[in-house]
């Protein structure tokens, strides 16, 4: 049986989920109650298995993917 590491896993703890993102375990876990208290309209998306949290990696990529693309179009409106 082979091992998965972290860095290869299809979920994450919150806590990995905040190393990644370079923000405090508390501010992870605030964002995670955010998404689920608004329905996924903001905040960290996660999903609840049992009384674990896991944040799913590619809505994490996702996330990351859709904050790159709207920062970058705020700077093409704000030079033009």
């Amino acid at each position: 049986m082979q091992t998965t590491e972290a860095s290869e896993s299809e979920v994450l703890t919150v806590e990995e989920a905040a190393t990644l993102l370079r923000i405090s375990r508390n501010a992870a876990y605030a964002l995670t109650r955010e998404w689920r208290a608004t329905g996924g309209r903001s905040g960290l998306p996660c999903i609840a298995l049992g009384r674990s949290v896991r944040v799913p990696r590619s809505a994490l990529l996702q996330l990351l993917h859709e904050s790159t693309n709207t920062s970058r179009g705020s700077t093409d409106r704000d030079v033009a």
